[in-house]
């Protein structure tokens, strides 16, 4: 049996309402346009010629076949780019790359780095045409040794992947030549001293596997570069300010000259926040000035695209024999792929964060390695190191003979807890998840069959904000045509209309809400982070008030009364001292033209105050000792949402989320030869969870507001990730009494484990 609960804590007219999704029929019908939708006169196609091997200096490229080959209409290399300068640039998730790894990615200049590096694209009057010619481009290749897991990459006789690349980091003790990318350290009190105080200490080993996002639809754009030197993009993408502006920079021309028109986006989940293709489809309409559409198969996008990190992990955690954690210590090392950058910095900033513990040492490493890119996933970083932190919390509860929700909630930080990074905690409801976990039928149920396993884990996650735009412009008919800077990836779209639906106090069917390019609506930040809710719900209750203000003025003028004597009170104005003064938002809307023209509100924000998310998994498995496949037996997802605007959402959010965790914990992997070759590139052999494998996720909806949003939101689409696979790991050990310290636990791991082979 499973439940959806919402433990609300403040009631609004329409915040907290389940209305029908404004973009459900469009979708539902076809209607909707995607980023392979696109049809344009004269548009060809393009297509990547990518590597074979993952690590590779490029002697030399012909492409003189190739651009003679019939129907080919452009050929380009890393040539065609833009000299860029070593400056740091915007992809995703507060995660920077300088500009030249970021070009060089696109299109590789003199090395590559992982099988499947784009090198050349071609563009022609098809597809056919299009794999043709580039089967004419000649690379002559030295093929170098590959580093493929990160503990390789970080011996001293690795093969370097990039000869001039330094340490990024305060501490000057690396080699000149290395592949480790970044250090950082994060130190709260004395470690040492925390674990002499320690009567009891659990510490592992730890290592997880790369997992890619497993979004339906692969990466699409097209471009279209015309005589006056303007260039228009349409993309499915989280990042379109961003992308636009990399594009820009990759090319040598104005942001000013290009606009990029997002479209709906089938799935991202941080995989789209980086610039991929769009630069490759620029460069080839420059050449040949036709409109050039270019959209990834399956395999180039296992291969090609960012998928969330491998890692390595030590750390040791220490309490007293009363029940307090005293000291912990953690070593991490993530892989970044083939340019710096991995999600080191979400783990080391959260995976302690849950508790109060005055004694914390963090040393943190990213890795380069010859695999694709890293990119953001879902709370990047937080749910890999929130894995090794809930199984030791779990191993210590254990030994002290504590219920392992008791010994959280005896641990748990509350607001102006000190955290590892030095920070303040703010408000965030983790006393009120446990407790809601203690409450649930769930928890309070028996396990019901043998060889089952119950296990619980906590997840912290600081989700986003940044610069929004929202334009909200007013129909004489009492309707409003809102325009977001927001791409719409998890509801935004219905979302925002009721936070503006909230403030002017109408019906949120009245509203009709859009996505804005680049072009027609202020910079707006990516897609990302959990920040929409929050940020561009700040800048439509921004604009709902600067549309009040102007209403009040309209009815003051009309009144022939001072603006100060008006009042604007649930979608009515109505005089202070005059009770019979009184008009509806439908009934002066029609008067605006003649009492001083349109009413346009508008919001332009870059909010602080945004309020970070504390999320649980409740989860029961059983283990088939005879082959060791794993089955979900039961699992409720706990979540502190701040507010839920749209409850359905917010429970699809905990859901998907969640699914996405038992995946990651039981399936998922890269499968890598030791010379760095994929082996599992499509769906077929990338095991992902299916409908049939699992139960109805049960959600409890925690409302604890945050004091820096006027509707108390925080955001909800990543936190639920983050404590996932630990719940797992710590369910799997209750079913089977042994621990598995590495992911994805997969029937083969688990029967070596209960045979006690080793993993």
């Amino acid at each position: 049996m499973t439940s959806n609960v919402v433990l609300s804590n403040v009631e609004f007219d329409v915040i907290g309402t389940r209305p029908i999704r404004h973009d459900g029929v469009d979708k539902v019908t076809g209607k909707a346009t995607y980023g392979g939708d696109i049809r344009l006169p004269g548009q060809i196609r393009g297509k990547i010629l990518r590597s074979p091997h993952p690590h590779a200096k490029i002697k030399s490229i012909d492409t003189s076949a190739a651009e003679a080959y019939p129907g080919v209409f452009a050929v380009v290399t890393a040539k065609d780019l833009a000299e860029v300068p070593d400056l740091l640039a915007e992809i995703g998730e507060d995660a920077v790359l300088s500009l030249k790894y970021l070009s060089n990615n696109i299109l590789a200049s003199n090395k590559v780095l992982y099988k499947g590096h784009a090198i050349a694209a071609v563009a022609a009057e098809n597809l056919h045409e299009a794999e043709a010619a580039l089967k004419l481009i000649k690379v002559d290749y030295e093929v170098l040794p590959a580093v493929v897991t990160v503990e390789d990459a970080m011996k001293p006789d690795a093969a370097i992947l990039h000869e001039h690349m330094t340490t990024a980091s305060f501490d000057d003790n690396f080699p000149k030549q290395t592949n480790i990318a970044g250090y950082q350290q994060l130190k709260l009190g004395e470690v040492e001293e925390g674990f002499k105080q320690a009567d009891v200490v659990a510490e592992g080993e730890y290592r997880t596997k790369t997992v890619h996002q497993g979004y339906i639809e692969p990466q699409s754009c097209t471009a279209w570069w015309t005589h006056n030197n303007r260039v228009t993009i349409w993309n499915s993408s989280q990042n379109p300010f961003g992308i636009r502006d990399n594009v820009a920079r990759i090319m040598g021309i104005s942001s000013s000259q290009i606009k990029l028109i997002p479209l709906e986006i089938g799935g991202g989940f941080g995989g789209k926040n980086s610039t991929y293709i769009e630069p490759v489809a620029v460069a080839l309409s420059k050449k040949c000035g036709r409109p050039v559409s270019i959209s990834l198969g399956r395999v180039e996008v296992m291969e090609s695209t960012g998928p969330a990190c491998g890692s390595y992990m030590k750390m040791k955690i220490g309490a007293t024999k009363e029940g307090k954690i005293v000291a912990a210590q953690a070593y991490l090392a993530f892989e970044a792929g083939a340019y710096p950058g991995s999600p080191i910095g979400g783990a080391t900033a959260c995976m302690f964060t849950p508790y109060d513990i005055p004694n914390v040492l963090i040393d943190g490493y990213d890795v380069v390695n010859n695999k694709p890119k890293t990119a953001a996933y879902r709370a990047p970083g937080a749910p890999i190191g929130a894995f090794p932190v809930e199984a030791l919390v779990d191993e210590l509860s254990e030994k002290l003979g504590i219920d392992p929700v008791d010994f959280r909630l005896m641990n748990s930080c509350k607001e102006g807890t000190r955290r590892a990074d030095g920070t303040l905690s703010p408000l965030v409801g983790g006393v009120e998840v446990l407790e809601a976990i203690k409450a649930s039928p769930h928890y309070n149920s028996p396990l019901e069959g043998k060889n089952q396993g119950r296990g619980v884990a906590l997840g912290y996650w600081r989700n986003n904000s940044g610069p929004s735009c929202a334009i909200a412009n007013v129909n004489p008919d009492g309707t409003i045509m809102l325009v977001e800077g927001s791409v719409d990836i998890g509801g935004s779209r219905t979302a925002v209309s009721q936070e503006l639906a909230e403030v002017l106090g109408i019906p949120v069917t009245d509203i009709f809400p859009g996505v804005g390019d680049t072009d027609s609506i202020g910079y707006t930040s990516l897609t990302a982070g959990s920040g929409v809710a929050f940020k561009t719900g700040w800048a439509v209750y921004e604009a709902g008030h600067d549309i009040i203000r102007q209403l009040i003025q309209r009815a003051a003028m009309i009144w022939e009364a001072s603006a100060d004597d008006v009042e604007y009170v649930k979608g009515t104005l109505q005089h202070k001292s005059d009770p019979e003064l009184k008009l509806t938002f439908k009934q002066i809307t029609p008067r605006m033209i003649e009492t001083g023209g349109p009413v346009v509100g508008r919001g332009n924000v870059n909010p602080r105050g945004v309020g970070a998310s504390l999320a649980a998994t409740l989860v029961d498995v059983e283990i088939d000792p005879e082959t060791g496949k794993t089955q979900i037996v039961r699992c409720t997802a706990f979540q502190d949402v701040g507010k839920a605007v749209h409850p359905s959402y917010v429970e699809g959010q905990l859901q998907g989320g969640t699914v996405q965790g038992l995946g990651w914990a039981l399936n998922e992997e890269y499968f890598m030869s030791d010379d760095g070759q994929m082996l599992n590139s499509s769906f077929l052999d990338y095991r992902m969870m299916t409908a049939l494998d699992l139960p109805m996720i049960g959600t409890v909806i925690v409302e604890v507001a945050n004091p820096g949003h006027p509707f108390g939101v925080r955001g909800v689409g990543e936190g639920n990730l983050v404590p996932v696979m630990a719940a797992v790991a710590n369910s799997v050990y209750h079913a089977i009494g042994k621990r598995i310290n590495q992911l994805p636990m997969t029937p083969g791991v688990i029967m070596d484990t209960i045979e006690g082979n080793g993993i």
